[in-house]
């Protein structure tokens, strides 16, 4: 009898550690096909930003829209406050981790979602530059920040301009990073001839390759993504691209079906504009064409 209930115990316990294991190899399994490690790795870039002394916060501006932002948490008055705009690499945490660390040394940092990125959304059926310039701007405002510079990249640049044009009183500064605000309708078409995609294929990827291509037409080196296995891509693109998806394409083809505005407002901010001399999705000479503009001004 005794040997009968020990091998029952035993049953028991083998059947559970099986049933554990079973369940354990399956989770390592399916951990290709979902973004835990994306995530851990966002969380990890959520904890530096907190290092850096900025805190995340939400404000909603209506019942239609919230917009989310990294703020510095205690705001020092002796310090120029300055607001950083993403592009379509993702969200702010991965986007600006090389730059929050030195910057939030010497400013006060107000790190903003774009909408239908991160955490910012709306229900709004506005997809316009304008529209996401208003937003920021008006959320800025609900947090008590009335004077700032701004320094975006890419298709955050066409907000920062735009904000830097319907808030001269609260704008000071503005640095714009390679953002293709100058296109003219024939240049904007040459250019998407040369690259062979319809932006917003390559802006909102689907799949690895989609991806390794946005990353090498943004970088110099073209290796950036070359070894990195395409489970992990699909994680990234699970976490950062599927929020919203619809959306985003949206705000691409926006920028994309609109003309070209030949008398772009000149900016009355001083304005610093960085390039990368082998841009391959904004070229060299769409800064020079923006300079031209600014000269406008100082002329």
């Amino acid at each position: 009898m005794e040997s009968k209930h020990l091998w029952q115990l035993i049953s028991f316990y083998l059947s559970t550690t099986l049933a554990l294991l079973r369940h354990l190899v399956l989770h390592i399994l399916t951990l290709n096909q979902s973004p835990f490690i994306i995530k851990f790795m966002d969380l990890i870039l959520s904890v530096y930003f907190r290092l850096c002394n900025l805190t995340p916060c939400a404000v909603d501006l209506d019942d239609q829209t919230t917009i989310h932002f990294w703020v510095t948490n205690h705001r020092r008055f002796d310090r120029p406050s300055l607001v950083m705009i993403h592009g379509y690499g993702g969200n702010p945490l991965w986007q600006f981790v090389y730059q929050v660390g030195p910057l939030s040394r010497r400013f006060n940092l107000y790190i903003p979602d774009l909408l239908f990125f991160g955490k910012s959304h709306s229900k709004s059926p506005f997809r316009s530059e304008f529209f996401q310039a208003k937003c920021l701007s008006d959320g800025l405002k609900r947090i008590g920040v009335d004077r700032f510079s701004v320094y975006a990249i890419s298709y955050g640049g066409f907000v920062a301009y735009r904000m830097a044009e319907i808030r001269p009183d609260a704008v000071e500064k503005v640095a714009i990073v390679s953002s293709g605000l100058s296109f003219t309708d024939e240049q904007r078409d040459q250019q998407l001839r040369t690259i062979g995609r319809h932006p917003s294929e390559i802006l909102v990827p689907k799949k690895p390759d989609d991806l390794r291509l946005l990353v090498n037409l943004s970088t110099f080196k073209q290796s950036t993504l070359k070894w990195v296995p395409d489970f992990l891509l699909r994680q990234f693109i699970t976490l950062m691209y599927d929020h919203c998806r619809k959306e985003k394409i949206e705000l691409a083809d926006y920028l994309v079906k609109k003309k070209a505005d030949p008398n772009l407002h000149v900016l009355t901010q001083e304005t610093l504009i960085i390039w990368g001399d082998q841009d391959k999705v904004f070229p060299l000479e769409l800064a020079y064409n923006l300079q031209r503009k600014m000269w406008v001004r100082v002329r």
